[in-house]
């Protein structure tokens, strides 16, 4: 009966998708990010390298709208190259390869970033969802589920000590309005932070905060410390 009613409401599905993102596919690279980053860097020392940016760059979308390719959804965003590939046997397929890609990411003043970033894929799920009949999936509750994965997910990477400092999550409200540059200085943004947040740490400074940047504060949902879901919350939006 439990389960019926969470199918009804469809409190399920975004705790769901977060846990087999994170065992199925986090859980395998991010341990292996550093490493990675850190061969690129010796096959490419004209590159300039920061350390505190080693880490893979998880974009969460709140409209779970996610383009294919980074450059068609910013133009200041352009392909580098692919980082070393991880190939495991994975239930039943040999060889299975996990790469990411490095991009160069041009900020207002023309300098390039260089960062490992993709979307967190489970939200084309969530869109596609809100697409089909079936699911049944309102715009609304397309939101809300999207909140709840990105908190789902917040939660479930804090508590794992072999992906801790291996990733960033940047999860953002794109404008009403249609910006051409908007996401590259999302993620710039984020780049900066990592660049300078140690030393604001010791300086005991607080950088400001964009409007556009999105802190677990507004995402402000309940989530059961049980394996039961509960009611969601959107007071922050």
């Amino acid at each position: 009966e439990i389960s019926e009613m969470s199918e009804r409401s469809k409190q399920n599905v975004a705790h769901g998708l977060a846990w087999s993102y994170y065992v199925g596919y986090l859980k395998i690279v991010l341990p292996r990010m550093k490493k990675s980053m850190e061969e690129f860097s010796r096959a490419n020392p004209n590159l300039p390298a920061c350390r505190k940016t080693w880490k893979l760059h998880i974009l969460v979308p709140l409209s779970c709208d996610v383009c294919d390719e980074l450059e068609k959804a910013d133009s200041n965003i352009q392909y580098v190259t692919d980082l070393t590939e991880t190939t495991l046997a994975r239930a039943g397929t040999k060889k299975r390869v996990y790469k990411h890609s490095l991009y160069a990411i041009r900020d207002e003043g023309n300098q390039l970033w260089h960062c490992a970033v993709e979307y967190a894929t489970p939200l084309q799920s969530l869109y596609a969802m809100s697409q089909d009949e079936c699911a049944a999936f309102s715009r609304e509750e397309r939101l809300e589920q999207a909140k709840l994965f990105y908190r789902t997910l917040e939660e479930i990477l804090k508590g794992s000590k072999e992906c801790a400092d291996t990733y960033r999550l940047i999860a953002y409200e794109e404008p009403e309005e249609a910006e051409r540059h908007f996401l590259s200085r999302e993620i710039v943004w984020h780049l900066r932070q990592e660049h300078h947040e140690e030393v604001a740490v010791l300086e005991g400074s607080h950088p400001h905060t964009p409007s556009t940047v999105l802190d677990s504060a507004e995402l402000s949902l309940q989530i059961s410390v049980s394996d039961l879901p509960q009611p969601l919350r959107t007071d922050g939006f």
